[in-house]
């Protein structure tokens, strides 16, 4: 079946995780059939690991969504048989939705960069021949869409914020007297003062509305403090309380994410806060003024009035018809800076091999391309703009022209007077400037969706598992870990990482975990820290399952060292203490000397108070992991879990280091591949094709 058109629209889905592309797709082709998927809450229903999802995953989604799959495989030029929408292979790693195909070229629709058009010699170069057409199965049902993330969401977390906005308000109307009472004043001195050369009344009038120039003056100081009291209350309130929540989400959130499209979706929330701390104050305002501008307008010449409200009328039209364009191009604009923002963070981050393996001119022609996206993309945006100003000026300014000499032949006739045609003229100003004013705000509320959007992507997600759950578990937790029956994979339909590991550690027990790399030791790491939910089974901590426990005091009887932990900036005693505000000085230096860094550090010439760089650039590797184990050791743990945490250590110092931790008594838990590190625990274990084996042969007490 060939259609080369759809008769109903098909929405533009943008992915907000680098592999979710396929799952982006689907919720277009369903919503375009009637079901209005959020990706969400696919997300939520079929989590996608990093890899990505296969077109046999797809299908099987498709399917749970009534949807019916047939998979194919055909050159460029028979791309115009499919049922469309459908979708296709791009790219060797990327799906998009075909939208139309026509005689000259298609339509795609790409989670990535949105709607583009690509002539078939173009396809040829992305597409790798396969598709997927999806159509309703019997079983299809339709569904609305669902409450997405309102400006309403945002006001009830705020305290304070609405009192502020109302007097705000109230001080805005009372200035605008002094606007509307302007015009008046121009009649007055026209039509009384100088017709009738009355140089009293002149100066009655001009000292009058100088002393209410005045006044407006100072309620103008009193309501810029006012509105900008009410700005920074609502930045911070609205920044600290999202910030707060996306600390909290899951660990798999933040690495199914790039670091610079985090930071372009936490930035919405500044267009956000504008709009609702000065934009809402200027809407009313410039609507009632508008009102009232054009009630005097109709009252001096009602038929001058409606050439004015034709005028708006014109310039709302295209507006209205210009707004889906812009909307598409600002998110386009949004994204760019996104991406550019990933590369340029991701190419600092990197810098070190970039310049090792002499790739500077490669990955600065990298960045170079997301730049000139964003350049390209910001040109569009700026014409747009421009676009619209020059229709503004030019339907207004016919409008005036229209105005003036019809307002003036009415003059002549008298059926005006020459200050009552001053005082329209000014009123006419001032409506036109706030109804333009007023129609640009409209456009903006609207467009506010867009980043309503990229922010429900971090304050729609739920946060981790049991974080907020009060812990029902009150005794000490002494060290003993069960793991019973664990599973896990990272996505419906792929393999099993873990497949039913069995074992339990007895509190002050040394235990080593070895296996071949990629085989499942950190993600077995994760799932006992709470960081990953198991597909199955549970763990267990003294007899107790670690959901009644509760994450946040089960971590908080923990000490961790992972392969990939950062210090952050700030001084070597900030990161032993994690930044605490009250911190035991003497437990510090006695957790630097049982990690075997304490001499180190003493000879630096600000010794605890030294200042590392970002992420700890500063120190050697070996540095680095000693500082992390004091770190994990200053929060007086009854259980350490270490992951290649002495890998950077030579042996004499990872001996001295380990003999130094087992005086402690700690139930220890290790990760390592050297032997020398194997033989110093009491047991090994060893994960190997997602299963747990014991060796039997009794190693090396510690």
């Amino acid at each position: 079946m060939k259609l080369t058109g759809l008769p109903r629209r098909l929405p533009e889905i943008r992915q907000a995780a680098a592999s979710e592309c396929g799952l982006a797709c689907l919720a277009m082709i369903a919503s375009f059939h009637g079901r209005h998927t959020e990706l969400a809450a696919l997300r939520r229903e079929f989590p996608v690991s990093l890899k990505g999802a296969t077109l046999v995953t797809l299908m099987e989604i498709a399917t749970r969504l009534g949807l019916v799959g047939r998979p194919l495989r055909l050159e460029v030029a028979h791309l115009r048989t499919l049922q469309l929408p459908a979708v296709l292979h791009w790219n060797m790693n990327h799906f998009v939705v075909l939208r139309d195909a026509g005689r000259t070229g298609v339509t795609i629709h790409d989670p990535a960069f949105g709607a583009r058009r690509y002539s078939y010699e173009d396809v040829s170069k992305h597409f790798t021949g396969v598709a997927l057409e999806l159509t309703k199965d019997l079983a299809f049902q339709a569904q609305q869409a669902a409450t997405k993330l309102s400006m309403l969401d945002f006001f009830g977390r705020i305290t304070g914020f609405v009192p502020a906005l109302l007097q705000t308000l109230v001080l805005s109307a009372v200035l605008q007297l002094y606007v509307l009472a302007s015009p008046f004043y121009m009649q007055l001195a026209v039509d009384n003062a100088i017709a009738r050369d009355d140089h009293d009344l002149l100066f009655v009038l001009a000292f009058g509305f100088a002393l209410f120039l005045l006044i407006n003056t100072g309620a103008s100081l009193i309501r810029a403090k006012l509105l900008a009291q009410a700005q920074s209350a609502l930045a911070f309130q609205m920044g600290a309380g999202l910030f707060r929540h996306l600390l909290r989400l899951p660990l798999v959130y933040f690495e199914k994410r790039h670091v610079g499209d985090l930071v372009s979706r936490f930035s919405s929330t500044e267009p956000v806060r504008n709009l609702l701390a000065e934009g809402l104050v200027t809407a009313i305002i410039d609507g009632a003024m508008a009102s009232l501008t054009a009630a005097m307008m109709f009252i001096y010449r009602p038929s001058l009035g409606l050439i004015v409200l034709a005028a708006l009328a014109a310039y709302i039209l295209v507006r209205i018809a210009f707004f889906h364009l812009t909307k598409r191009r600002t998110l386009d604009l949004i994204e760019a800076r996104s991406r550019e923002s990933t590369t340029f963070i991701e190419t600092m981050r990197a810098v070190q091999s970039i310049k090792i393996f002499t790739r500077e001119n490669e990955r600065g022609a990298v960045w170079m391309n997301r730049y000139a996206e964003v350049v390209r993309a910001e040109a569009i945006s700026g014409f747009l703009k421009q676009a619209f100003r020059i229709a503004n000026d030019l339907i207004f300014g016919l409008e005036n022209v229209l105005i003036v000499y019809l307002g003036a032949r009415a003059a002549l006739d008298g059926e005006m007077t020459v200050g009552m045609l001053f005082a329209f003229i000014s009123y006419k100003q001032q409506f036109g400037d706030k109804a333009a004013r007023l129609v640009e705000r409209a456009i903006e509320f609207r467009m506010l969706d867009l980043h309503l959007e990229r922010l429900s992507d971090i304050a729609g997600t739920e946060p981790e598992a049991s974080h907020f759950r009060a812990a029902a578990y009150q005794p000490p937790i002494q060290g003993n870990l069960e793991v019973r029956n664990l599973c896990f994979r990272y996505a419906d339909g792929e393999p099993l990482v873990l497949q039913d590991v069995n074992f339990s550690i007895r509190a002050g027990e040394y235990v080593a975990i070895t296996g071949p790399s990629g085989g499942g030791k950190t993600t077995l790491l994760k799932l006992i820290l709470g960081l990953l939910e198991p597909t199955a089974g549970e763990v267990l901590i003294d007899g107790m399952p670690l959901q009644v426990i509760g994450h946040e005091l089960f971590r908080k009887n923990i000490g961790v060292v992972m392969q990939d932990d950062q210090l952050l900036s700030g001084s070597i005693a900030d990161n032993i203490c994690f930044f605490d505000d009250s911190f035991d000085l003497d437990h510090m230096v006695r957790c630097a000397e049982l990690a075997g860094i304490h001499n180190e550090i003493s000879r630096m010439p600000m010794a605890y108070n030294s200042l590392i760089g970002d992420m700890g650039t500063s120190l050697s590797g070996g540095q680095k992991q000693r500082i992390l184990l004091a770190r994990a050791l200053y929060r007086r743990p009854r259980l350490l879990f270490m992951d290649e945490g002495t890998s950077h250590l030579d042996l004499a110092t990872e001996r001295q280091v380990t003999n130094a931790v087992k005086s402690l008594g700690l139930t220890r838990i290790i990760i390592a591949h050297r032997p020398e590190t194997i033989a110093s625990a009491a047991r090994c274990l060893t994960l190997r094709d997602g299963q747990l084996h014991e060796a039997h042969e009794r190693l090396a007490a510690a």
